[in-house]
């Protein structure tokens, strides 16, 4: 009988090994992700409000970490591409790639981010939403588009796109970047050294486009025709920088996106995962190693039980 039970273990072991071999796949459906990631690399990006493995970063430097960190934790099968703002648009360096054998890629580009790509100055965040959108209009693929949400100057409400084109025909989320308090900017020269801070006197407060939301009657200079903003620029605080997440909130609002702040990696990955923005995908799954498993159980039961009916008798005394 104990001859008959090795025997069987051994022809267990065999074609178990060989099935694993051969290289058995199967079937499965899980969650996977499908997004395009718009990065803002306009300059408030180098704003330094947040930390990363102990020491102080700037914003875009976050925001790289955080992606090439999120990405090594998606599931195969996932897709993510990578684009930028700045100024009004979007550039797509490419659209989602499987981020698996992608990795490598993915994470060089996020590695060669800079604010020195910025092809413009200009900072209008409705506009590269709303580009950004567009990309994706009709698709499965969702947005997610990192920004502070910091304008040079302000936008005028009045000239936002029109999302109401748009809205439902994109999905994804809009995430805040930055901290709450106001930091200083950081300025450098012609050769990307750095040159200290923006001053109150080198940035511009107000967007004096078009018409006003709402008339100045009464503020000094005022004429409805010649000077609707009044006669006397502003100053305000926008050299310095902070999340305006009153902003974004009213953007994903109007544009039919979430909203979510960026306060640690683990944020992205949520996102990626919302069952509201989930993709289910069936693809073939190894199952190699469950055979190689049963493969080596077979095997060292065959050698025990070998052992055992080799083993020698004890006497016993009475």
């Amino acid at each position: 009988m104990a001859r008959v039970m090795r025997k069987a273990l051994l022809g267990v072991a065999l074609v178990s090994a060989a099935i694993a071999w051969w290289g058995p796949v199967r079937p499965a459906g899980r969650e996977i992700a499908d997004a395009l990631v718009v990065v803002d690399i306009t300059r408030s990006m180098n704003v330094r409000d947040y930390r990363w493995e102990g020491r102080s970063v700037s914003r875009l430097e976050f925001v790289a970490a955080a992606l090439k960190q999120i990405l090594a934790e998606l599931p195969c099968g996932s897709r993510v591409g990578l684009g930028l703002f700045t100024e009004r648009r979007v550039a797509l360096l490419y659209r989602p790639i499987e981020v698996c054998k992608g990795y490598p890629v993915l994470a060089a580009s996020l590695d060669a981010i800079d604010w020195r790509m910025a092809w413009a100055a200009d900072s209008r965040i409705a506009d590269g939403l709303y580009d950004g959108m567009k990309l994706l209009a009709g698709g499965e693929t969702d947005l997610l588009f990192l920004t502070d949400g910091q304008e040079a100057p302000p936008r005028n409400p009045r000239y936002r796109p029109p999302f109401a084109d748009i809205k439902g025909k994109a999905q994804g989320v809009v995430v805040g970047v930055g901290g709450l308090t106001l930091s200083p900017i950081p300025k450098f020269d012609e050769k990307g050294e750095p040159a200290g801070f923006y001053g109150p006197e080198e940035v511009p407060h107000q967007s004096r486009f078009g018409l006003p939301e709402r008339a100045p009657e009464g503020a000094e200079g005022y004429h409805a025709r010649n000077a609707p903003f009044g006669g006397n620029w502003e100053l305000g605080h926008e050299h310095l920088s902070s999340l305006k997440e009153d902003y974004l909130r009213e953007l994903a609002r109007v544009s039919g996106l979430a909203y979510r702040r960026l306060e640690r990696p683990g944020d992205l990955l949520d996102e990626l995962h919302n069952p509201a923005r989930a993709h289910r995908q069936t693809l073939d799954t190894d199952v190699a190693w469950l055979y190689a498993g049963l493969a080596l159980a077979s095997l060292a039961a065959f050698y025990l039980a070998d052992l055992y009916s080799h083993a020698p008798l004890k006497r016993h005394r009475f």
